[in-house]
């Protein structure tokens, strides 16, 4: 068979600095192994070298949301069709040793058996500033908390009259008083706690800026990206961006959303044998997007009056908080699966006020009328506030009132 009408499938381990690649058959004959820098032209050698051995079918690559990033653009931009792998089985590993060649092989034999069949992130959309943009906002947000905690400390230790002015006071009022101090000389305890009070106080205050500018910028970015993810119940913008992310810039990879409910961690594993029939929880899968939906699970259970119901109904039939939160949790995947491939179209705040100006009503009449506060609806004509029900809500009555 000529190398013209041989097909074949490539398999890629990752590094740093240098790419290590495999090439078999189709029928799993190893055919060449070779290296290859980290570099768009060690990309385009890479590429050029496994189409020298045949039709190139797909290529398995291991990492494409680190150091295989650069590789996979390169070859998505090539038209070559490239599927994610795993780390190889341990039980493998042990049995055949661990070399880069080994994992090239076997991320070749992963693709080329089906074992492997995950459609990468693209890392080229919106999507991916969210991503990175809340890389910083976490950052800061975890060093801003530890700096907190590093405030109180001090005032633990402190000398007394410190202590007794300072720990009464809350976080905030703390870091107030603290970055007012004028220290003395630093040979006396008292002074130099209080200059360590003072720095620390304003770098939180520091990192507060940058958590009010990243967070701002998300709300915007989490709004523009998926305008019916922010609008459900308890989505908020820090939620719907860890959601965002776990799908990717292109949530069509995912078949369903019962793979959606397992990328989460919310899908019950079975757990069966012998006489034994049982399901066990998910302890695997994305951990943020488990804890965004227990968060949207808990607001919605303390704000939302049907969930209330729903929980009320479960309590009744002998369930516990837990298991109801696991179950909601499920049903919510299903609802957040919908709106991240197939997001509904959401009335737009600036359409609203518009119409209400049109039909001539004012705010106070119209928060009088749906029962609830001006402030809520202004927010809402404005687009700071995205709640889908209640602008849908909003919309109705106000035509009924153009109607009339």
């Amino acid at each position: 068979m000529t190398n013209n009408e041989r097909v074949v499938i490539g398999g890629v381990d990752t590094h740093r600095d240098v790419h290590v690649a495999a090439v078999i058959d189709d029928r799993g004959k190893i055919l060449d192994t070779s290296s290859f820098d980290t570099t768009s032209s060690g990309y385009r050698q890479l590429l050029r070298w496994l189409r020298s051995y045949g039709e190139l079918q797909k290529v398995g690559v291991e990492g494409t949301g680190s150091y295989g990033a650069g590789l996979y653009r390169h070859l998505f931009d090539e038209g070559v069709k490239v599927v994610e792998v795993n780390r190889a089985n341990r039980q493998l590993r042990r049995r055949r040793g661990k070399s880069d060649t080994v994992d090239a092989e076997a991320a070749a034999r992963s693709a080329l058996n089906g074992e492997a069949t995950v459609v990468p992130k693209t890392h080229d959309s919106i999507v991916e500033s969210i991503r990175a943009l809340r890389v910083a906002f976490t950052s800061a947000r975890n060093s801003r908390t530890r700096v907190a905690l590093q405030i109180r400390d001090l005032i633990v230790t402190a000398p007394a009259r410190l202590r007794a002015d300072l720990e009464p006071l809350s976080t905030a009022q703390r870091v107030t008083r603290c970055a007012r101090f004028r220290p003395g000389s630093s040979d006396d305890p008292r002074e130099a706690t209080k200059l360590a009070l003072r720095v620390l106080a304003r770098r939180y205050e520091a990192l507060s800026e940058e958590m009010v500018e990243l967070g701002s910028v998300l709300d915007e970015l989490t709004y523009k990206a998926n305008p019916a993810l922010r609008s459900a119940r308890g989505v908020g913008a820090d939620v719907a961006a860890i959601l965002l992310v776990a799908a990717g810039d292109n949530p069509e990879r995912l078949r369903n959303e019962s793979a959606f409910a397992a990328l989460c961690g919310v899908s019950p594993v079975q757990a069966s044998s012998g006489l034994t029939t049982r399901h066990r929880l998910n302890r695997s899968g994305n951990r943020q997007a488990n804890n965004a939906l227990w968060r949207i699970a808990v607001v919605r259970i303390t704000h939302d009056e049907e969930t209330k119901v729903y929980a009320a109904r479960r309590l009744s039939e002998g369930k516990t908080k837990r298991e109801i939160v696991r179950c909601l949790k499920r049903h919510i995947a299903r609802e957040i699966f919908v709106h991240l491939t197939n997001p509904a179209v959401v009335p737009v705040g600036t359409d609203l006020r518009a119409e209400r100006n049109a039909a001539k009503i004012s705010l106070t009449t119209a928060s009088h009328e749906l029962g609830t506060y001006p402030l809520r609806i202004s927010r809402l004509e404005r687009g700071i506030d995205h709640d889908r029900e209640f602008a849908e809500q909003y919309r109705a009555w106000l035509e009924q009132q153009r109607a009339a």
